[in-house]
């Protein structure tokens, strides 16, 4: 990597981070190594929107933003598992209730369907379930 190309990762890998912090203050001291391998192959815009500052922007909270990815991946459906357990767990450490991610789910079947969103909230409560456990 050559020098303007190392400051500009690692000025995005620092947004990035502040990111994550918000989404999830859990995740504050993660390690992201062997990503500067990969991503000499992916484009300045790409990196930009993902680690720059479209993602940064201060128009939508942490929270927020967590609950419009929760209402993406439950109509994309049972295909974005993995993610919506993921994305709900950042949610609950953001700030959102349970209320409020069933709320969202729920809307989401006027776009997805019933299936979608009853799979959707079945990952949900799974994750919910979690979270209690783990505090109780």
């Amino acid at each position: 990597m050559n020098d303007a190309f190392t400051k500009m990762f690692q000025q995005m890998m620092e947004s990035g981070q502040e990111m994550v912090r918000a989404f999830n203050p859990a995740l504050e001291n993660m390690q992201v190594k062997g990503f500067e391998q990969f991503f000499p192959t992916m484009s300045k815009d790409m990196m930009e929107m993902w680690f720059g500052k479209t993602f940064n922007r201060e128009g939508l909270d942490a929270k927020t933003r967590l609950l419009v990815t929760i209402a993406a991946l439950t109509v994309l459906g049972a295909q974005a598992e993995p993610q919506l357990k993921l994305t709900v767990r950042h949610a609950l450490e953001a700030g959102a209730t349970q209320r409020e991610i069933a709320e969202v789910i729920w809307q989401m079947s006027m776009f997805g369907g019933l299936p979608a969103m009853q799979k959707a909230l079945e990952i949900a409560q799974s994750v919910f379930a979690e979270v209690e456990e783990k505090d109780a």
